[in-house]
Parts: C-alpha cells; structure tokens; sequence
C-alpha cells in the first residue's frame, strides 16, 4: 500500500527545490517501484528498513536494469528518505547505507561538424516555422543549451546586443551563455519575420511557440529535429542532447578549457564535464588509426 500523502508532499518538496518536471516524475515511479516491491512483505515505504532497501536493489539487478537507472533509483530513494526525515516523519534514514554501484561510463554521441551544419542548413528560413526550427538548432549548437532550457527560454532572456543568453539550468541556476553571430542571425529572423506570424494576435512570453502560439513541447521538438535529421542525410540517432555533446567536444577539440566548458554547460561538478575529454581522447585516436603510416 501506497501512502499518497507522503508521495505528494515529496513532489512537491522537490518542485519547491528547482527539480525539473522529468526528475520529480522519474522519482515518483521509482517510489511507486518500490512501494509494490514491499507490499509483498506487507510493508509500507515509511516501514521500510535497510535490508527492505538492500533486496529492493538486488530485485532491480535480478531484472537485468542498467547500473545507471539503478543508480537514478537509489538516488531517489535517498532523497526521499531524507525528506521523511527533515519532515519529522522519520527519526532516521534507511537509505543512508546504499552505496552506488560503479559503471563503465559511457560515451555520449557526437555530431561532427559536418553533420551538425547538414542539420542545421535542413531548415528552411522560408517559413515561420522553419525559421523557428532553424532558431532552435543554431542555439541548442551554438550555446550548449539543454531542451528545456531553450523551450522555456523567454524573449526577455535573450541579450542580442551582447550575444549573450540568460539561462535557467537545473536547481533552478542562472548562467549567461553566449552565442555565434550565425545564431544570432536567425534569432533575429526569427524574431521579426517568424514569430510574429505565428503568434498572430495572441501574445506569450516564451521564445520559441508551437503553431497554436503556446509552449513548444519536448515531444513536439524531438518531432522536428528527426525531420531534420531524415532530410539532411543524417545517420545517426540525434537528440537535442547530441547538439549538447557536440558543442562541448568541438570546443574542447579547439582548444577551450575544460573549466570554461563546464561553465558554458551549467555543470555543478567538472568530473561531468570531464567525459568530453575522453571523447576527444577517442577523436585523436580514430585520426592516428587512420592517417599514422604504422597504425
């Protein structure tokens, strides 16, 4: 049995905190897990002890999960039991004990340049709509930008004099980002020839609107880029996500420093931004494979 309460003061404890939408609904499933798990021993997850906790994990290996949504469960497990207990309604944490399981990291995808502009050039500038799309491929490139970053991004948010972006990351943190003249080009595009039209007589806050004039959603945008994608030729799986990772590794393979990168990517830890050196570890080996006369 599920305390409903209980999960929803911890919902909205975590959206009073600055979690995003996606994390707080991850969390709540992960709990739901766990909840039905411990039914079966007629317990509750305010009953839950540490060895409860310990078969939950060995259950989640046992159904073959990756090490890394293991990891995202314990660490929505101790976040919540650690709210119990700030709450009062706990005297400790069962949690505390988890330790988190070491896995291989692995490589996020990288665009090469080519690819990159390939998508980029796919969009037609001679449409509203294609003026927006062009509008949110140059920023997702040029500024590293997560997706909901840039669809929660307000007109008020942009600095064109400064080419520069006011950013809301995750924990609700702001940073100035900034971008390329490319960008900023049809940004303004957008902006006077673009928008308007699809805004007609309504009027929104945001930057970048779906046809109706609202909020453009993940699922909409994830829509547009794979047409983008199919149209420029493009063979690899692309995300927004991939714009991200392409960013920082080009910038790294031009030289950037690793913690002007971090900055630029909003990451609270440079250990997580330190994945884009192997990258580029593995670019300069894939040249020396295959230009080295003795590979």
């Amino acid at each position: 049995m599920i305390d409903n309460d209980v999960l929803l003061g911890f919902q909205n404890y975590l959206l009073a905190r600055g979690d995003e939408l996606t994390t707080v609904q991850a969390y709540q499933y992960d709990l739901k897990q766990l909840g039905s798990f411990l039914s079966h021993g007629k317990k509750q997850l305010t009953t839950a002890t540490t060895n409860d906790l310990r078969s939950f994990v060995h259950y989640l290996f046992d159904m073959r999960l990756s090490t890394v949504s293991i990891n995202r469960k314990i660490s929505a497990l101790k976040t919540f039991y650690r709210y119990l207990v700030q709450s009062k309604r706990l005297a400790a944490s069962p949690a505390e004990e988890l330790e988190l399981h070491k896995a291989r990291r692995k490589l996020p995808l990288v665009l090469t340049v080519d690819e990159v502009s390939a998508i980029l050039e796919s969009a037609s500038a001679s449409t509203p709509l294609g003026l927006r799309d062009r509008t949110c491929l140059e920023l997702l490139y040029s500024s590293g930008l997560r997706i909901s970053e840039l669809l929660n991004m307000k007109v008020s948010d942009l600095r064109l004099h400064e080419n520069m972006l006011s950013v809301i990351g995750k924990g609700n943190k702001q940073r100035l980002v900034p971008f390329g003249n490319r960008a900023k080009r049809a940004v303004e595009e957008y902006l006077s020839a673009g928008r308007p039209a699809i805004l007609k007589t309504r009027s929104s806050p945001l930057l970048i609107l779906n046809v109706r004039g609202r909020r453009l959603s993940r699922m909409g945008f994830l829509k547009v880029l794979r047409s983008y994608r199919l149209k420029s030729g493009v063979t690899k799986r692309v995300t927004a996500h991939t714009f991200r990772h392409s960013f920082a590794t080009h910038l790294l393979e031009g030289g950037a420093d690793l913690r002007v990168v971090q900055e630029l990517l909003g990451h609270a830890n440079i250990s997580t931004t330190q994945i884009y050196t192997h990258i580029d570890r593995e670019y300069l080996k894939e040249i020396h494979r295959q230009y080295h006369p003795r590979p």
